[in-house]
């Protein structure tokens, strides 16, 4: 993509360990200079672990950035900037982390490959996202599912509790 050219990109950024609050604001300068200008944030929530057990809660939130980055380099730049601030990835399975940034959206794409699923593949059934996003995108429509993102969060089956900070 050619430095003129700009996507809309969602991102969801999470954060259970260390100073939380900070972590988030941390990770929004450095997306911000290195992957795309931010246009719009979200307010932070805070969220119960999904898909693990922790004694530790999440504060998660989501953004919407303009990117002149094609996916496959959005994706690198994210890890690094988790990587860069701590994040460790384990093998297998949910955990506790310093940092996550997840690629919600990119435009309208429909991507997937061995190292890249867009749209996030688990979003429509996480309250933690779909709420953060609705604040923000609530009549941005899923390419896949074709529901607006208000209405995939009405229809969510998730129960966790998320409150808004």
């Amino acid at each position: 993509m050619d430095k003129e050219t700009r996507a809309t990109v969602f991102l969801g950024l999470g954060s259970d360990m260390g100073e939380r609050r900070d972590n988030l604001q941390t990770a929004l300068a450095v997306i911000d200079e290195n992957a795309g200008r931010i246009s719009a944030s979200s307010s932070v929530y805070e969220t119960e672990p999904w898909g693990f057990r922790t004694d530790s809660v999440f504060l998660n939130m989501a953004v919407r950035v303009e990117t002149s980055l094609d996916p496959s380099d959005l994706l690198a730049a994210l890890l690094a900037i988790e990587k860069s601030m701590g994040r460790i990835r384990e093998k297998k399975g949910y955990s506790s982390r310093i940092i996550d940034i997840d690629i919600l959206f990119y435009n309208d794409l429909v991507i997937e490959s061995h190292n890249l699923v867009i749209p996030h593949p688990l979003l429509h059934s996480r309250r933690f996202v779909l709420a953060p996003l609705a604040e923000i995108a609530p009549d941005y429509v899923h390419p896949v599912f074709n529901k607006s993102i208000l209405s995939l969060l009405a229809s969510c089956t998730d129960t966790s509790k998320v409150v808004r900070l």
